[in-house]
Order: C-alpha cells, then sequence, then structure tokens
C-alpha cells in the first residue's frame, strides 16, 4: 500500500476515535495527532531502543507513538497534561505491564521522580538511572522541554522529538547561523535531523512542516562551566539584538558601557564586527572564562 494510503488509513482511525470518545484536538495545548505511519516508525527507529531501555514520552496523545515504543524498549513512562487524554491512554495500555501514564506538566516532574516508577525499575534493576525521551512536542513548549531534559539530573541518553521544521534547523545549525537554542543544545549532545515530515502527516494539520530532531547526549557538555545560568545570561545577552554587532548586543544585553564589551572582545580575540550567530561555542566559552573572572559589569 502507498504511503498515501497508510496514512489515510490512520487518519480516517484517529477521527473516528476521536467522534467516538466526543474529543477534538485542543488548540491551546498544541494538539496535533500524527497520523503517518512512516513517520511514526522512522521516530521510533531513530531513538534506536533495546528491550533493556526506559522511554520518557512526552504528550503521548492518543497513544499511537506509545504504541510503537511498547514494542521496542523494556519500559515506557508517558507524561501528558490533558487529563482526559491520560485516563483514555490509561485504559487504552492497560493491559501493557511495561507501560505507566503520569498525568502531569512535563516541566514540573523531575525525571528521578519518573524513574522511581514500577516500570523502569523493573527495567533498570538496581543499574545506574538511564532513560531515553521521544516526543511529539507542541511547538510552543519545545524550547522550555530541551531545556528542561538538557539540563536534567540524569540527563536522557538520546531525545528523539518531532519539531518545528524551522526550529529542528535552527538547533541543527553550525557556524554562522548559530542562535541561543542551538548553542544550548550544541553544548550538551550532537543534534542532528533525521526527516521532514509535512503538515499532512497530522490531524489537524499545522500551519508548517515539522521534523524528526535527535540528540545524542554527551557524556559531559562540550565547555568546563559551573554557573550555566551565568553562561546562558551572557549568551542571551549576546543575541539580544542579533543583528547588531556584538559590541552593540551586548552591552543592551548585559546593561553594560560599550567600551566594556569590547574590552572583553578584544581580549578574547574574537573581532568586533561579528555577529553572535557567528561564534562558535569554544568562543563562548572563551568570552564567558573572561566575563566571569573581570565582572565587567
Amino acid at each position: 500500500m502507498s504511503i498515501n494510503g497508510r496514512r489515510m488509513d490512520l487518519l480516517e482511525e484517529t477521527q473516528r476515535y476521536l467522534r467516538r470518545l466526543d474529543l477534538k484536538a485542543r488548540k491551546k495545548l498544541g494538539q496535533h495527532f500524527l497520523v503517518d505511519e512512516e513517520a511514526l516508525a522512522a521516530v521510533a527507529s531513530a531513538a534506536e531502543l533495546k528491550s533493556d531501555d526506559v522511554v520518557i514520552e512526552v504528550g503521548p496523545g492518543l497513544g499511537v507513538l506509545t504504541e510503537e515504543l511498547v514494542q521496542k524498549a523494556g519500559g515506557v513512562i508517558a507524561v501528558e497534561l490533558d487529563d482526559k487524554l491520560a485516563e483514555i491512554l490509561k485504559k487504552k495500555m492497560s493491559a501493557v505491564s511495561s507501560f505507566t501514564v503520569v498525568n502531569k506538566d512535563i516541566l514540573k516532574v523531575k525525571p528521578h521522580e519518573l524513574l522511581s516508577q514500577p516500570v523502569a525499575l523493573n527495567v533498570l534493576k538496581g543499574k545506574p538511572l538511564s532513560y531515553k525521551v521521544v516526543a511529539n512536542l507542541p511547538y510552543y513548549i519545545t524550547a522550555a522541554v530541551l531545556r528542561y531534559f538538557l539540563e536534567a539530573v540524569p540527563q536522557p541518553s538520546v531525545i528523539v522529538v518531532m519539531v518545528q521544521k524551522e526550529v529542528a534547523e535552527a538547533i541543527a545549525a553550525q557556524q554562522g547561523k548559530m542562535s541561543l537554542l542551538s548553542v544550548s543544545v550544541h553544548l550538551y549532545g550532537k543534534p542532528e535531523i533525521i526527516r521532514i515530515v509535512p503538515s499532512s502527516s497530522f490531524y489537524p494539520p499545522p500551519e508548517v512542516d515539522s521534523a524528526i530532531l535527535k540528540i545524542e547526549i554527551y557524556d559531559k557538555p562540550l565547555l568546563d562551566i559551573e554557573d550555566m545560568d551565568g553562561f546562558f545570561n551572557l549568551v542571551r545577552a549576546g543575541f539580544t539584538a542579533s543583528r547588531k554587532q556584538l559590541p552593540n548586543s551586548l552591552a543592551q544585553g548585559l546593561k553594560c558601557e560599550k567600551e566594556a564589551c569590547v574590552s572583553l572582545l578584544e581580549e578574547a580575540q574574537i573581532d568586533l564586527k561579528r555577529r553572535a550567530e557567528t561564534l562558535t561555542l569554544e568562543e563562548w566559552g572563551k568570552l564567558w572564562e573572561i566575563y566571569g573572572r573581570d565582572k565587567i559589569c
């Protein structure tokens, strides 16, 4: 059967299921249900799941991706904010002993709390806490969820997420096209776009295309920084006025005298005509080393 045929089957099945349950996608929560079987398989495949893996799935929705995950992983913990969907998923997956659903906001529950669920403990069996993250994220919480897991203790080993295409491209960008979000991700892991997923692969279809993004987390961040909040305040300042040259954007973002920012850049041997998007991770590290030492403002 053609991909369009498979997509139509899952689309019709999703529509019937929603009608039967008298449910509609909640725009407020950014709900768009994935109805493309090839895309579903690609998400699960990218995570390279094994029987000893624990997966935290964020925003499982109707559980279509969840069904793929429980077939491959040792345990799946789905975190769903929507009360109705959480209850539906709990009933739908009640016969699957390797699955549990947590009806909470992912940003308000810690990974170690999720990993204390019996589903996870049965897989880990006393081993160090480890897990993978798989998610079809609402666009509006993408940055918050990514930073949440990148800075989590413990961190996941892999993150595979469905995100807005433009966001995925921005995250995977290299020097010359960096952003605050891409600096954040590149510090902690290696991002890779697995495939583009058209808007027609969702119901209801969003206004833009999506992409499957995979982030392989490093054993430790590429920069040895104790004060991550301070570091990201500096980076954020650099991107405050991203079209301006660094002396101006840093002065505006840090609320410093421009002359102090010029001195900072000169000591770091960074051309004063450059913009934040052109800096490498190592150059941000050098700037932070000097800024944190000298407290220029």
